[in-house]
């Protein structure tokens, strides 16, 4: 009686085990004009790589780091959330991930000195380059914060990733 209950549960998790070994990221987006997601999910045995946040990269990178302290230095809202995104863009890539892997986004977003503002519009502008698009359709959950400062006035925007792909 025990080996055909043992053969009959070894047959069951046989067909099991490849559904539970395919990862999969369900992306949640009721809302077919929204540029942003309402959630994600993610499956067991997915790989995950959670970036730390960005900053923008000087628009002249021949310009020593030091001599980079303004806004000037590293471009508008819109210039800023592109480079960041650029940057993400290259260390995803060294892991082996692209721009289509990431789901979630947290945007720390600081007023411009110049109009005592956050520049929402063109921090959006800047994330519409990267997702959304004919190269990357997809988009990602995201939160976006604005905060009194970031670690220097030069800084516009810090942006934290995290993607997920299947194994």
């Amino acid at each position: 009686m025990r080996i055909p209950l043992l053969a009959a549960t070894a047959a069951m998790v046989a067909t099991l085990l490849p559904v539970a070994a395919q990862a999969q990221v369900t992306r949640v987006n009721r809302n077919p004009n929204a540029i942003i997601l309402e959630g994600a999910k993610v499956s067991a045995g997915t790989d995950l790589f959670f970036l730390s946040g960005q900053l923008a990269a000087p628009l002249d990178p021949k310009k020593p780091m030091a001599e980079n302290k303004t806004i000037e230095d590293f471009g508008d809202s819109k210039t800023q959330t592109i480079s960041v995104f650029n940057k993400i863009k290259e260390l995803l890539a060294t892991q082996g991930f692209t721009m289509s892997d990431v789901i979630k986004l947290t945007l720390f977003v600081a007023a411009d000195p110049k109009t005592g503002k956050m520049d929402f519009a063109g921090v959006n502008a800047g994330y519409k380059e990267f997702f959304g698009t004919a190269e990357n359709p997809n988009l990602t959950a995201r939160s976006t914060f604005q905060v009194a400062a970031l670690v220097g006035p030069q800084y516009l925007i810090e942006i934290e990733a995290i993607a997920a792909r299947k194994k």
